[in-house]
């Protein structure tokens, strides 16, 4: 068990050297009241003991750089480094937030230039860098939802929301003050059209949908969905969370959405997860955009600099502070111009194909319920696992920790009993793909023949099974050094 540095202390030690002061110190009263004279409790270690021990930390934790991270509607591929070093050059990083705008042109041209990129790849109009994630993204969206029709004079209250939407959805959409309205899916896992005829009335103001859905299974009938909202006056809203499955080859502006959120931090390869930062950039049709966030970046009158725009004649207002997270932007920005249009669409090519190619390597060992052509993702279940010999998806899940291998999403969407969300990604090659196929089939059948090494999983890892209900309750965080 690794060590905490604490217990790694010896006095004296440390691991740093700092030059003797070259000046007569002479603190006044006001200066001394903030300098506690008590020694403050740090660990005492040298450098050496310091790179070590948070080598070795860095070495337990899973990571995508470490392995296969197969987390169902979470896109953790691996990311190019090049990213990293494009957002580190001091153009970028070193800016001040309250820059004037003839002091950061370059920024703003690159803000320019990638809302081009992204209107051309989602068929939409114009789009805010503002929001920091994809949920709050959604919290932008349903702002613009509210400002539009309060501007209209129209009393929309409702949501519709299908069953398999991201927790986010509904979410996002009670707080905005609306109620939501969930609709069932059909026996092919899509929008069940009379469904959605039965609740869209004029006091809806539109449906929240991403496409393909979280089923990976592409919702076949967007067209005729986009005409039952308009027909009765609301709006579509897209979940981009999962556009990895469509870029180059299909627009959710040409589907009929009217507002659409990306996240920057999963399809465009900025890292995802750790708790940020992140990046959910919205983009509205024309009719839209005098509700967008202020500032928007724009030519000015002469088309030879660029700069912010505050006068948004109906703006929501700001949601973030200056233009967003601009270094995850950035990395996006730089993955777009890596590939082009034609990388990217490689890319969703290549996410299709792994996830059919582990969808139809694995629909013998695990339950499938809707064995159909899935696009980036699919969604296994371990129902039959649980039936024969109570293994359950979340012994599955605590299993695959000890062959190396990240579990996929669990237990969601919830309209699939006992749940396995898997995306692959892109960036797997055929080997990894096949060693994770091993390992899921090598489970299944230790679930069949030797259940209890499942549900004691898993066996290898430094920490072995927890309680996660009551660390989720009682975390203990605090080192105390009796």
């Amino acid at each position: 068990m690794t060590e905490l540095i604490f217990e790694l202390t010896s006095p004296g030690r440390k691991a740093y050297t700092l030059p003797d002061c070259d000046v007569d110190v002479d603190y006044d009263d006001k200066i001394k009241d903030f300098i506690d004279e008590e020694p403050v409790n740090l660990p005492e270690v040298s450098e050496q003991d310091l790179m070590r021990h948070y080598v070795e930390l860095s070495t337990l934790n899973f990571h995508v750089d470490k392995g296969m991270y197969p987390l169902g509607s979470c896109t953790m591929k691996y990311n190019p480094k090049i990213n990293e070093d494009i957002a580190r050059l001091d153009g970028f990083s070193d800016i001040h937030p309250y820059s004037a705008d003839e002091d950061i042109q370059g920024l703003l041209e690159m803000l320019f230039d990638f809302e081009k990129d992204l209107k051309i790849l989602t068929g939409m109009d114009k789009f805010t860098f503002q929001p920091a994630a994809g949920a709050h993204g959604e919290l932008t969206g349903i702002k613009i939802f509210r400002k539009y029709f309060d501007n209209k004079g129209e009393d929309r209250d409702k949501i519709i929301v299908p069953d398999s939407a991201h927790g986010t959805n509904p979410a996002t959409a009670s707080m905005g003050g609306f109620e939501v309205i969930t609709i069932k899916s059909n026996d092919k896992g899509c929008v069940d059209l009379d469904a959605l005829r039965d609740a869209m009335d004029e006091t809806v103001a539109g449906l929240y949908l991403t496409n393909p859905n979280t089923l990976g299974i592409f919702e076949e009938d967007i067209l005729e969905i986009a005409k039952i909202v308009h027909d009765e006056g609301g709006l579509l809203y897209y979940d981009g969370a999962n556009l990895n499955a469509t870029m180059g080859i299909s627009r959710p502006g040409d589907m009929g959405f009217d507002i659409v959120h990306l996240n920057l931090h999963k399809t465009f390869s900025a890292p995802h997860g750790g708790g940020g930062p992140g990046s959910g950039p919205i983009g509205v049709k024309d009719f839209l955009t005098q509700y967008l966030p202020v500032p928007v970046v724009k030519k000015d009158d002469n088309g030879n600099k660029y700069k912010l725009d505050y006068s948004l004649e109906n703006t929501i207002g700001k949601i973030h502070g200056f233009f967003g997270n601009v270094g995850v932007v950035v990395k996006a920005y730089a993955y777009t111009k890596l590939l082009g249009l034609k990388g990217l669409k490689k890319v969703s090519e290549m996410a299709c194909l792994n996830a059919n190619y582990l969808k139809d390597n694995l629909k013998k060992d695990y339950y499938l319920k809707f064995n159909r052509l899935c696009k980036h993702e699919f969604v296994l279940s371990g129902k039959n696992q649980k039936a024969e010999n109570s293994v359950k998806t979340l012994d599955i899940a605590k299993r695959m920790l000890d062959f190396g291998v990240h579990p996929p999403t669990v237990y969601f969407p919830q309209i699939v009993d006992e749940a396995l969300m898997i995306e692959p990604t892109e960036t797997e090659s055929k080997q990894s793909l096949d060693n994770f196929i091993r390992i899921m089939k090598k489970i299944a059948s230790e679930a069949k023949n030797n259940p209890e090494t499942v549900k004691k999983a898993p066996h290898t890892t430094p920490v072995k099974r927890l309680n996660e209900a009551k660390a989720m309750r009682n975390p203990d965080l605090k080192y105390e050094n009796e």
